[in-house]
């Protein structure tokens, strides 16, 4: 179970130092303006138009597991160096359990309950999961942000209330969706969704907060269905730090088994 956490967290699963503490800016209490139509284009250029200006990001959450069978809480510490890397660590009772490095080239990661790690590149991870990924997409994920690039796709809109949906029109088999609120332009909500493979994959967010660094999001909750059964993962993320000088240790313990992806 601590494995299938830290995949999720991982796959499905950031300037100069200034040392300080994150402060989050207090949200306006003026009325939401009735949302207007408006292209893909614009929603895709306010989207980005929305501040991520920091060098580092050290967050503590709380994480929730559940399967058709079982139910598990434990804490995952998420560092991102923007751009460059980002660890994941799996704790249970103070222990770690897992971890995971992820670098633009290189995906590390090992587990304690059998043992075992696996290293290699997003080529072989993205063939084995079934889905392409790339330190980008990863990082955006955990941000809050869109998955994709949305600049380098081609996407039909759409308004329901005071939400924009965007609806990915490039890939038959592979259906994407990226729902953004009419005020901030901020995901709400991304699916992707293979129809050959009869899998899906959503990841929602909830109560962003405003800092003077970015915007993010407070809950992640990350839901896969697939035949073999459903799997959801929900982060809480109960602190975050901008800026401050931060270690990446990972090393593989000895005597543990290679995983290989063929």
């Amino acid at each position: 179970m601590i494995k299938k956490i830290s995949i999720l967290v991982l796959f499905t699963v950031f300037m100069v130092s200034c040392k300080s503490k994150a402060i989050a800016v207090a949200a306006s209490n003026e009325p939401v303006a009735l949302a207007e139509k408006m292209s893909a284009k614009k929603i895709i250029e306010n989207h980005y138009n929305n501040k991520n200006e920091f060098s580092t990001l050290y967050i503590k959450s709380s994480a929730r597991y559940a399967d058709d069978k079982q139910t598990q809480n434990v804490t995952a510490e998420i560092k991102i160096k923007k751009d460059e890397q980002i660890l994941v660590s799996i704790r249970f009772l103070g222990i770690t359990m897992a971890k995971a490095l992820i670098t633009p080239k290189t995906v590390s990661y090992y587990e304690k309950i059998n043992g075992k790690y696996f290293e290699g590149d997003f080529s072989s991870l993205s063939q084995w999961l079934g889905t392409d990924l790339d330190y980008n997409k990863i990082q955006n994920m955990l941000l809050g942000q869109a998955i994709d690039d949305l600049t380098k796709g081609k996407y039909l809109e759409s308004l329901l209330e005071q939400t924009y949906r965007l609806d990915d029109t490039s890939n038959k088999n592979t259906k994407k969706s990226f729902f953004l609120d009419a005020d901030k332009f901020l995901v709400q909500k991304q699916e992707i969704t293979q129809t050959a493979e009869e899998r899906m994959i959503k990841v929602a967010y909830a109560d962003n907060k405003v800092y003077n660094e970015v915007v993010l999001p407070t809950n992640v909750s990350i839901n896969t269905f697939q035949k073999k059964g459903n799997t959801e993962i929900n982060l809480e993320y109960n602190s975050v730090t901008f800026n401050e000088e931060l270690s990446f240790p990972y090393s593989v313990p000895n005597g543990y088994k290679r995983i290989l992806i063929k």
